[in-house]
């Protein structure tokens, strides 16, 4: 089959497009999905260049020019070393085509998405988890395999394109939205929100009911008040002038960086802040006398519950979300997209189609 291998940690250099690939086997409790679409994400990008190593502590794009050693026990998303070759690919959009022992034989022929957080569900284990296009080979190849359990059946008259937008940025949004416990009448600030987690952020926040209040650059404010978002401001203003002390309820932050302190300073009283993401840098300076002071609840997610998912693949059946697809590229153009992408010049989300 046709694919896209990351043969080690750097520039676009280490991904190989490669025409003789082996098709994987589903084993048992497997299914083999042929892939019509994928999609560029930070996960793709952060992982192949090392960012999620601890020796890295700039913004993303700065990791390559860091982060040189595949000796470091680090660099991968869970933390553990990575395994070369490695299809990556945290979104899949596909149908399957064979089922592994154990799996029922209708399954065949039926649309899917990948749920990226997988786990085993014997011995539940709550935040042990692994990802798909990282810790296991994903979406950037023909076929691809997966639990049964993380391929989820959607019924849409929309692309494999525009679906393969959803899974990634989507639940990642869905996500922070939940464990931050947005509901009707608050009022929510999200950082980055024109990339592809913070333009899906805007959209499940006002399915919410909430008003937003979104952070993004001059030139994609119009897109992004097309997506929802009922005021947008400019990436480098004084967010305590333009809001207020004290008056968000919640915010989703995917940025991080220098500014970070003064994202405690708009929320209110027993705030809530999520975050997942550190595009402008991981490392931010906190006042702990804020934090306890104001009784703030400061939220890290990664981890998904399989309602998560469960909520997008409704929500997009439902018509309640619409897809944002900035530009789609065929898969052997990835280098580009991924070039593209780091260029940040669009709103939402960068597809690859495949063969």
């Amino acid at each position: 089959m046709q694919g896209v291998v990351l043969t080690g940690f750097g520039g676009p250099q280490c991904l190989q497009y490669r025409h003789d690939l082996p098709v994987p086997k589903p084993l048992a409790g497997e299914v083999l999905i042929r892939v019509g679409a994928s999609a560029v994400n930070n996960t793709d990008i952060n992982t192949r260049v090392g960012w999620y190593s601890k020796t890295v502590q700039g913004q993303t794009q700065s990791a390559a020019a860091v982060f040189d050693s595949q000796a470091d026990h680090d660099p991968s998303w869970s933390g553990v070393p990575m395994a070369f070759p490695r299809i990556q690919g945290a979104d899949c959009c596909g149908e399957i085509v064979a089922v592994g022992a154990g799996v029922d034989e209708t399954r065949t022929g039926q649309r899917v998405l990948v749920r990226p957080i997988l786990r085993a569900y014997a011995n539940y284990q709550p935040y042990a988890c692994w990802y798909f296009g990282s810790e296991c080979d994903g979406g950037f190849a023909q076929y691809t395999k997966v639990p049964s359990d993380a391929a989820v059946q959607i019924r849409s008259p929309l692309t494999d394109a525009q679906l393969a937008s959803f899974p990634c940025a989507y639940s990642t949004a869905e996500n922070l939205v939940d464990r931050a416990r947005v509901q009707s009448g608050d009022c929510v600030l999200v950082t980055g929100a024109s990339g592809g987690v913070g333009s899906a952020a805007v959209q499940l926040v006002k399915r919410r009911g909430a008003l937003v209040i979104a952070v993004a650059g001059t030139d994609k404010h119009a897109a992004v008040l097309a997506l929802g978002a009922d005021r947008v401001l400019e990436r480098h203003v004084n967010l305590e002038q333009a809001v207020g002390r004290e008056s968000v309820d919640v915010v989703i932050d995917l940025v991080g960086g220098t500014q970070w302190p003064v994202l405690l300073q708009v929320l209110k009283r027993g705030g809530r802040y999520a975050t997942s993401g550190a595009i402008a840098g991981p490392l931010v300076e906190l006042d702990l006398r804020t934090l306890y002071l104001k009784d703030l609840h400061l939220l890290g997610c990664t981890f998904q519950e399989d309602h998560i998912f469960d909520n997008l693949v409704g929500y997009i059946e439902r018509g309640e979300i619409q897809p944002a697809v900035a530009k789609t590229y065929p898969l052997h153009e990835i280098a580009q997209a991924q070039h593209d992408f780091g260029v940040k010049n669009f709103v939402g989300k960068l597809v690859l189609t495949l063969p």
